[in-house]
């Protein structure tokens, strides 16, 4: 596995838009690249980063301006600016061969796990799914933020969950407030494994199944000996659709040699039957111990993962801790 270099002072962001823009409120934007600037790193912004758009620019363009800032020497570390719905578009137009030449952390959240995951399975670079570089404009920072900054800086690769969240979508509230005590829960009374990081968003993910940008099958014949720990961050899948996925998920081999999963919190909860999120788990994964609603995804608050990395899991007493060795 390929471990690109971490952010020191000084260091040069590189960010693209392969998914939307961030020109519906260039105000939070540049509070957000601001605190970047105040850590000590210099930015640098593709053309189309900031149009109002939920696709920033064409395929091809948004393609090539993220695999620009890994053939740019003067950038060390990239970032995604925003989630979305249509990366996948662009994912023809992305040359994975040189962002392997070129070898950078790539970081993002949401829609991009349609890069950060093939770049991670098929290109044995390791990547950070954890913020989007829109989503640092809060200050004071959040405790979680301030993990994600020691993580990207290499300071950090321990955390711990958190004993309250945010009820509301982050995206429609003025500030964050931690309001209801954690309901994390764990399908074993304690759980202490380890094994590779791998996942995403699952709405993301499963439409990668079976596509040319499915890296899966060789990571999981590569590293099978470390063993593996998969996390889904659901954003809006329905339980049965979630059931339905982790079922394909299964059937495709991905869950072979897994040692556990680890499943968010779903931003936008919805079910056709009254299945819960907890019972389709149960019957998708089988033997295979997961931890249900925890802080990982898109609500708030939310662990940075390294994907392509040896995870030390722990849960006990209703508290989960991770830990990432770079080996």
């Amino acid at each position: 596995m390929i471990y690109p270099e971490f952010l020191q002072n000084g260091s040069t962001i590189g960010i693209a838009a392969p998914s939307a823009g961030v020109g519906d409120d260039i105000a939070d934007w540049e509070k957000s690249i601001g605190l970047l600037e105040r850590e000590g790193f210099q930015i640098k912004e593709t053309a189309s980063v900031r149009n109002n758009d939920e696709r920033s620019a064409d395929a091809r363009t948004r393609g090539e301006e993220l695999t620009s800032l890994f053939t740019d020497l003067k950038v060390d570390f990239v970032m995604c600016a925003a989630g979305g719905d249509f990366i996948d578009e662009c994912l023809p137009y992305v040359d994975f061969d040189k962002m392997k030449i070129n070898p950078k952390w790539l970081m993002g959240a949401s829609d991009p796990t349609g890069i950060l995951y093939p770049y991670t399975t098929k290109y044995d670079v390791a990547t950070i799914y954890g913020l989007n570089a829109g989503r640092y404009s809060n200050y004071p920072l959040p405790d979680f933020v301030e993990d994600n900054l020691g993580i990207i800086k290499g300071e950090q690769f321990t955390e711990t969950s958190f004993p309250k969240y945010m009820s509301i979508s982050p995206f429609q509230a003025d500030h964050i407030e931690y309001d209801k005590d954690s309901d994390m829960t764990c399908s074993v009374p304690e759980l202490s494994v380890k094994g590779r990081c791998i996942g995403g968003c699952i709405d993301v993910l499963k439409d990668l199944i079976g596509t040319t940008y499915d890296g899966t099958k060789d990571f999981l014949a590569k590293y099978r000996s470390d063993h593996f720990i998969w996390y889904f961050d659901n954003f809006s899948l329905s339980a049965e659709a979630f059931y339905r996925t982790l079922l394909q998920f299964k059937y495709a081999g991905w869950f072979d040699d897994t040692e556990a999963v680890i499943i968010g919190r779903t931003m936008f909860e919805s079910s056709e039957t009254g299945m819960t999120y907890e019972e389709a788990a149960e019957m998708a994964l089988g033997d295979i111990p997961f931890i249900n609603r925890a802080d990982i995804g898109h609500t708030v608050p939310h662990m940075t993962m390294i994907n392509g990395a040896i995870m030390n899991l722990d849960y006990r007493t209703d508290r989960m801790t991770v830990s990432f060795s770079l080996v």
